[in-house]
C-alpha cells in the first residue's frame, strides 16, 4: 500500500473510495494509488448508479467489511462521482487500526 486511503477525524474516519457500480459482484478489492499519489479503497457493487442505489450498496458493503452497523457508514462527499469520501462513525483509533489491517496486503 503506497498511500493512506483514510483520514482520522474527531468522531471517526473518512475513507477515500473508488466505486465501480454495475459490477458482477459486491466486493472490496484492496487499495490502489492514482498517478497523483493519492490512495483509494477499490470497491465494486452490483447496484446501478441511479437514485442513490449504488451509494446505499456501498454503505452496506463497507459496514459488513468493517463489521460495524450500517448506520455508522455514510457518503460524505462525491455522491455522484466514482471517487467518494465515506464517513465512518466510531472510535477513530480503533477504526484506523482495523482499516490499516484490512487494507494491507497479506505478505
Amino acid at each position: 500500500m503506497r498511500g493512506v486511503f483514510f483520514r482520522k477525524e474527531r468522531d471517526g474516519v473518512t475513507l477515500f473510495v473508488r466505486l465501480t457500480p454495475k459490477s458482477a459482484k459486491d466486493a472490496v478489492e484492496g487499495v490502489e494509488a492514482t498517478v497523483d499519489g493519492r490512495a483509494h479503497l477499490k470497491a465494486r457493487v452490483r447496484a446501478v448508479p441511479e437514485d442513490g442505489k449504488a451509494n446505499a450498496a456501498l454503505e452496506k458493503l463497507l459496514a459488513q467489511w468493517l463489521g460495524i452497523a450500517a448506520r455508522d457508514v455514510s457518503i460524505g462527499a462525491g455522491a455522484t462521482s466514482r471517487l467518494k469520501q465515506v464517513k465512518i462513525s466510531g472510535d477513530p483509533e480503533a477504526l484506523a487500526s482495523k482499516l490499516a489491517r484490512l487494507g494491507s496486503p497479506d505478505e
